[in-house]
């Protein structure tokens, strides 16, 4: 039996373009004499479309694409997500379905069991769990067809009630197969290795997963569709970060005829979830999630051009390389805007990491508007030391010069803050705050020194000096970054142990770590959310990033 994987980038909503998408897909798999063709989850409709979900039209549209879709499953089956809605009197509206198509009708629609609540999903808002579970039956094979979290629960998963393999398995399936939407981040490729890998050697049927590709305003998901034969023997990979399509020829005793990727014994190098931040841990698949991430927001929200400031710092420097390389260096403005604080080299590092970027920039010292708002304040401030106040006022005038630069001429300000930064509150709202995507948001600072790293891998794009110089905010003489935060090489290892792994701060002090140190630092990550509550979409690429998958009161007193 033939199956081929259509890994596709679809656009949440836009339901002709992912239907002609898939149709595509599907005659390209008839040409080729194909017999099934699996699609990833909600596939019709996108991942994920939230309350698009309680428009009666958004799933009107659905049901017209699956009978506009059924009309091409001719001489090969077809498995295509989207939702379906719930006839019986008790429950949600909708179940979260995969349609099995077959001579050009709907044959079957088997619902999705478990719906994840956790992090940046909320399933449970929308679906009703399945009540019964039943193989598919095609071309004398019986299929075992499951969606996404479904396969995540080997029976032992506290958040579940009900294994849907466990009950298919009594029905003597000869191979299962997943649809799939599980978003990406630089622990989760092997995660999700490991528990396929899991389903197979415990129900000693082949697999086929395939997963979604493409990115949705914060969540990038990776690709990666995988195949194991009978023997959990990886045979075939998908593309990571890209659009695929691949076939696999099963055989009846369970093997694939494909070459061997990865051997059932492969022993994984590394732990599934660190303990500790491993700053260099997949960085060129970090790299890559932020390229697909800034390329879809721009794509999908019909934007063209990139404007960003420009400081001489590593954070505006890993942004604007990667905005150059996602959207191509003549879409990419940078403005470099000097005060009186800013050293000389951090102005001519600026600005020959545009010339070797060749993207467009412009200089424009911001002293004399800073002086006029000094001139306008003094009757208020008096006599008053330099404060804060002073420093947020050359960032706010930086935001305002960047923004009307974007309305004039339909740029989108791209933000160059790091988790570090947001975390803690060291950034000025409405001043370096601002911005229509957060490119870095999820990164840490260290984090972003290995991305600089690895921009560089080939030849020097990031200039040297910007890499090794202490960072500052240059918002007052001889500023470091040192003067108000830990040192990112501590700073960042205890956030990552209360953001990522959600430790209290007697077990993060257990490890070794200054108690004083670390009460400081939860007490800014934890009043400092009413700042990040105002921030812009940050791309995703951590277990847990701020945002949609992390929601925490702005007002909350525990651990402050």
């Amino acid at each position: 039996m033939k199956i081929f994987l259509a890994q596709q980038n679809y656009h949440i909503g836009n339901i002709e373009a992912n239907t002609k998408k898939i149709i595509e897909a599907i005659e390209d798999a008839k040409q080729q004499n194909g017999d099934i063709i699996l699609f990833s989850e909600l596939s019709v409709c996108g991942y994920a479309p939230k309350d698009f979900l309680y428009f009666n039209d958004f799933i009107n549209k659905c049901y017209a694409a699956i009978d506009e879709i059924k009309l091409h499953a001719d001489g090969i089956a077809v498995i295509v997500g989207a939702p379906h809605r719930n006839t019986k009197i008790e429950g949600k509206d909708l179940y979260n379905g995969a349609y099995f198509l077959a001579d050009k009708e709907i044959k079957n629609i088997i619902y999705k069991t478990c719906l994840p609540t956790y992090d940046v999903f909320d399933e449970d808002r929308y679906f009703e769990p399945a009540s019964e579970w039943n193989i598919v039956e095609y071309k004398g094979k019986k299929l075992a067809i499951t969606i996404c979290e479904d396969i995540w629960n080997l029976g032992d998963n506290p958040l579940y009630i009900n294994c849907p393999m466990d009950m298919l398995i009594k029905q003597a399936p000869d191979f299962m197969l997943n649809l799939s939407a599980s978003p990406f981040d630089y622990t989760h490729d092997e995660d999700r290795h490991a528990i396929i890998k899991a389903n197979v050697l415990k129900y000693k049927i082949p697999m086929f997963y395939c997963g979604s590709v493409g990115s949705q305003t914060e969540v990038v998901f990776d690709g990666n569709s995988l195949v194991f034969d009978k023997y959990a023997n990886l045979c075939g990979k998908l593309a990571s970060f890209k659009e695929d399509i691949k076939s696999f020829v099963l055989n009846d005793d369970g093997t694939i005829q494909n070459k061997i990727i990865q051997a059932a014994n492969h022993i994984a190098d590394r732990e599934l979830n660190p303990e500790t931040l491993q700053a260099t841990l997949n960085i060129p698949q970090i790299y890559d999630a932020l390229i697909l991430g800034i390329k879809d927001y721009f794509e999908k929200m019909g934007f063209k051009k990139a404007i960003l400031g420009s400081s001489g710092g590593i954070d505006s420097a890993v942004t604007l390389s990667l905005a150059c390389e996602a959207l191509g260096a003549d879409n990419v403005k940078a403005i470099l805007m000097p005060s009186q604080y800013s050293t000389g080299h951090s102005v001519d590092d600026a600005v020959q990491l545009s010339i070797n970027l060749k993207n467009d920039y412009n200089i424009i010292p911001i002293k004399n508007i800073y002086e006029s708002f000094l001139t306008d304040l003094k009757p208020l401030f008096g006599d008053l030391p330099f404060s804060l106040a002073e420093e947020n006022i050359q960032s706010r005038t930086r935001g305002n010069l960047l923004m009307a630069i974007a309305n004039k001429f339909g740029y989108i300000l791209l933000n160059t803050s790091n988790k570090s930064e947001l975390a803690t509150g060291y950034g000025t709202l409405y001043g370096d705050m601002a911005g229509g995507l957060g490119v870095l948001g999820d990164c840490y600072k260290l984090q972003i020194y290995a991305l600089a790293k690895y921009i560089n891998r080939n030849f020097e794009i990031i200039p040297e000096n910007i890499i090794t110089k202490p960072p500052s905010a240059e918002l007052r003489p001889g500023q470091k970054d040192s003067d108000s935060l830990p040192d990112y090489e501590i700073l960042d290892k205890v956030l990552y142990q209360y953001i990522e792994l959600q430790k209290d701060p007697q077990a993060i002090k257990a490890q070794g770590f200054d108690a004083a140190l670390v009460d400081r630092t939860l007490k800014m990550v934890n009043t400092n959310e009413y700042k990040r509550n105002q921030f812009c979409p940050i791309i995703r690429v951590s277990p847990k990033a701020f945002g949609v998958g992390r929601r925490m009161p702005i007002v909350g007193k525990y651990l402050s």
